[in-house]
């Protein structure tokens, strides 16, 4: 027997839509949310929408931020000739938090997948070009996921860079095959940036 009330049943079914949430995990937490007090929970809404108001995409990089650029691009300390490609701005945080890297990033917004119909007109690869001869750079390390969307994307952005005269690497091993970096722990992310190879 189930028991249906219809403002619990809509936010479970709100968490579901979360990636990695399933029907168990957003019942669970929206029962440990009906034990909050109402501050808490409008607390909790009050970050929700203040996220949503403010956070947008840097304007050089794509990565996260509430400026126009991201404390990434802003940092004048950084390496300004090498720029890491990722997939998603997740990415860029996991290979932060490595401590390895000291470049520039590039999110691409996606990955080359004719199933899902997105193409290289669909990711941020004429403004990466534009980086890199605007910001004069000797190195790109393609940081994507090992799978067949992220070999292929990296395959067509070594093709499609290579006559620009820079130097193309990719992540060493270490990564699983099909695996996601946003997943992968801090040690095998730093090793798989400092042991990166050539293309």
């Amino acid at each position: 027997m189930t028991f249906q009330i219809k403002s619990i049943e809509t936010l479970i079914n709100e968490f579901r839509k979360l990636p990695g949430i399933g029907p168990k995990s957003a019942r669970r937490i929206v029962f440990s949310l009906l034990g909050q007090s109402e501050k808490e929970i409008k607390d909790f809404a009050g970050a929700l929408i203040d996220m949503k108001e403010k956070v947008r995409f840097c304007k050089n990089c794509f990565n996260l931020s509430e400026e126009d650029e991201c404390p990434v691009c802003k940092d004048s300390s950084r390496n300004r000739e090498t720029i890491c490609i990722v997939e998603k701005p997740s990415d860029v945080l996991v290979i932060e938090g490595t401590g390895e890297y000291r470049g520039l990033y590039h999110v691409m917004g996606g990955l080359l997948s004719p199933i899902e119909n997105i193409g290289p007109d669909e990711l941020k690869i004429p403004q990466l070009i534009g980086r890199i001869s605007q910001l004069n750079t000797t190195e790109i390390i393609i940081a994507l996921n090992p799978t067949v969307e992220g070999d292929s994307t990296a395959t067509y952005l070594s093709k499609n860079l290579k006559p620009l005269g820079v130097k193309i690497t990719k992540l060493a091993s270490g990564l699983p095959v099909g695996g996601d970096i946003e997943y992968a722990d801090q040690i095998t992310i730093g090793r798989a940036i400092s042991g990166r190879r050539e293309m």
